[in-house]
């Protein structure tokens, strides 16, 4: 079986009138590139990848697969995927291993393990070895654009829905407004239900210590990613400083950059993004990189492909995911997803 050829489409949503917003910035710009991997015996391979914060990006990197990556596809071996993934690597270095690239390689990565599901009638989780048959899910519904009724209502909805955990976005101007929004939520969803919160990369230090320990005297869970992400010494520092696990990793480029975090003991929770890392190969690696470290793994957002990743790992702890869609209630029980039982990335 030969690769054929690479096919790319670009979607660009309408800007909506009330962006989603966390602390950090807006996503005013949502927007896709599907691709296709045709090979010669009719199978082709799906993913799709994209921006939502930068005006252009989505361009821009459709320009990249098709002008850059399609010519080094064609004639290829589909099922050659950790070849294929470190030849692009070494051809697009000049390019950097990180930003957009790092987007590139995972909408073929994604492909190629579609490709092999597809050819071998397996999902993609047992092709690397299946470790779970259900991985539990929390909801990222406590977006910062939300007031405190809004946000209440979404996580009512959420343990409605059978959800046991749920995450809210903290980093407001000042503490007392965090609080403010912990306090209501909690009120709604009762002492039962995990909350976790995200600071998305906005917090010093100092801010962080301070904010962190009044959180974990509430209850939180966890706290995620409230330091800029290569900021080892100081997520050490802050781990250390906390008595409440410390998540991070879905704005880290490549495993080696959290065998950085790993090694100082400043990460408790990997969370492990699909297209910041490269693809599907790249996120099982650094999974069972954390596995060594005996830190559990989440990833950063949902789906099939993340759910297939999870699925393969022995050291799984959550998935991310919004409200269910109705096609996934049939495949959700007791606050967990079933593994999924379809060729490739499908249930």
């Amino acid at each position: 079986m030969k690769i054929t050829r690479l096919e790319t489409e670009l979607y660009i949503a309408p800007p909506p009138e009330r962006p989603i917003t966390d602390a950090l910035r807006a996503n005013k710009h949502p927007g896709r590139v599907h691709v296709k991997v045709h090979t010669d015996k009719g199978i082709v391979g799906r993913s799709s990848v994209g921006f939502s914060s930068i005006r252009g990006a989505n361009q821009t990197l459709q320009t990249m697969l098709d002008a850059e990556v399609a010519p080094l596809l064609v004639g290829r071996d589909p099922l050659a995927i950790r070849l294929i993934h470190e030849d692009l690597k070494r051809a697009l270095e000049e390019q950097a291993i990180h930003g957009m690239t790092m987007y590139a390689l995972t909408a073929v990565n994604v492909a190629l393990w579609e490709i092999f599901g597809q050819e071998t009638g397996q999902p993609v989780h047992r092709l690397v070895g299946q470790a779970k048959d259900r991985v539990p899910a929390y909801t990222m519904v406590g977006w910062m654009h939300l007031d405190l009724d809004e946000l209440k209502e979404v996580c009512a909805k959420s343990t409605e829905q059978g959800f046991k955990a749920v995450k809210v976005k903290v980093g407001s101007p000042t503490l007392e407004e965090d609080i403010r929004r912990l306090e209501a939520v909690r009120a709604e969803i009762g002492p039962d239900v995990t909350v976790m919160v995200d600071a998305n990369q906005t917090l010093t230090v100092y801010e962080a210590l301070r904010r962190g320990q009044v959180f974990q005297e509430m209850g939180v869970f966890w706290l995620e990613e409230p330091l800029p992400a290569r900021n080892y010494d100081d997520y050490a520092e802050l781990a250390h400083g906390l008595a409440m696990p410390i998540a991070t990793g879905e704005n880290l480029y490549g495993k080696e950059e959290f065998k950085e975090l790993l090694i100082r003991r400043g990460i408790d929770i990997v969370q492990v993004d699909l297209a910041r890392l490269g693809g599907f190969s790249e996120c099982v690696a650094t999974g069972l990189m954390a596995a060594a470290f005996d830190v559990p793994c989440c990833t950063h957002g949902g789906g099939l492909i993340n759910l297939n990743i999870l699925c393969a790992l022995p050291n799984t702890l959550y998935l991310e995911t919004g409200l269910l869609t109705d096609e996934e209630r049939d495949h959700f029980v007791d606050g967990c997803f079933l593994a999924p039982e379809g060729a490739g990335f499908s249930w």
